[in-house]
């Protein structure tokens, strides 16, 4: 389809779901080159949703390139489900993106270069797996230093001996163990403290999670808060699954090369699969994603 100058496609994707009003929306723009900084914000206020990602092939780094803003108008990095759900419509709408690449798959990230892997699943529909880099635990938080930001009382955040740990991929996240699912869901958040705890301690969003040991499929369930970033709540976060598959492995609790799965964004009525992936070169987050709609936006 030809756009005039002043117009753009977009699409709009339910990531890390396979059905259709699932997962966590995505707002992807394509664009024939980089944006003014003002454009990209402008245009990811206007979707609202909590990330839009705008993507465009280039022929001299011969891969496609994704830029992802907030609504709050900050670019966010990271292989989340910004990357993966504009990947998939890559996938989906047959462009070539991966024509000149001959050993690897890979796509960037801004300024870096992210590898990738790509198949179809059952329904046919793409399913995209992200090589986040090797983790780093940056430091533990106490208990009583968290609780308060996300209205638990201190013994709601018990699980086995475990405690909160920052840990960064390509983004530092604070990973909080709660004792129960009761405790998960009545986790509320209090921008204000969460906000400060974040910039004292130096991680970006909080990875609320308990252990499902009932239920066969899902090994944890789990909710995500990142205020300072414009993100009361996600309904599924990539860059936060990563950090907590190392967490699980460290804890001893998920072994290597194994296929997990996080249940995410329940509690907001937009349930998200997330498979994750520990392996000797960094952790691989993965999965489908659905086209819901599009259109042209107006410049």
């Amino acid at each position: 389809m030809d756009i005039p100058n002043n117009k753009l496609q977009y699409y709009v994707l339910d990531v890390f779901a396979n059905e259709k009003y699932k997962g966590n929306p995505l707002s992807v723009v394509s664009v024939d080159k980089d944006l003014e900084l003002p454009v990209y914000q402008k245009i990811a206020r206007e979707f609202g949703y909590s990330e839009t990602s705008f993507v465009y092939y280039s022929s001299e780094e011969k891969a496609l390139k994704v830029r992802s803003f907030t609504p709050a108008g900050i670019e966010v990095n990271g292989a989340g489900h910004n990357l993966l759900g504009a990947v998939c419509l890559a996938l989906e709408k047959k462009w070539d993106i991966f024509r000149r690449q001959k050993n690897e798959q890979f796509v960037i990230m801004k300024d870096k270069t992210i590898q990738l892997s790509t198949r179809y699943d059952n329904n046919n529909l793409p399913f995209v797996s992200v090589l986040q880099k090797s983790p780093i635990i940056v430091n533990t938080v106490p208990i009583d230093e968290i609780a308060p930001s996300i209205t638990l009382h201190p013994d709601d955040i018990r699980l086995k001996d475990w405690s909160p740990a920052i840990i960064k991929t390509e983004v530092a996240h604070l990973m909080v163990p709660v004792k129960d699912l009761d405790c998960l869901n009545k986790a509320t958040l209090n921008k204000i403290l969460l906000s400060k705890a974040a910039k004292k301690l130096g991680f970006q969003g909080c990875y609320c999670f308990t252990l499902t040991e009932q239920d066969a499929t899902y090994i944890v369930q789990s909710r995500f808060f990142n205020p300072g970033i414009g993100i009361d709540e996600d309904a599924a976060t990539g860059s936060a699954a990563g950090p907590l598959a190392f967490f699980l492995y460290h804890k001893k609790y998920i072994n290597l090369n194994e296929d997990c799965y996080i249940l995410q964004g329940v509690k907001m009525g937009q349930p998200s699969t997330i498979q994750i992936r520990v392996s000797d070169e960094g952790i691989w987050v993965s999965g489908s994603s659905v086209i819901v709609m599009e259109g042209t936006l107006y410049l």
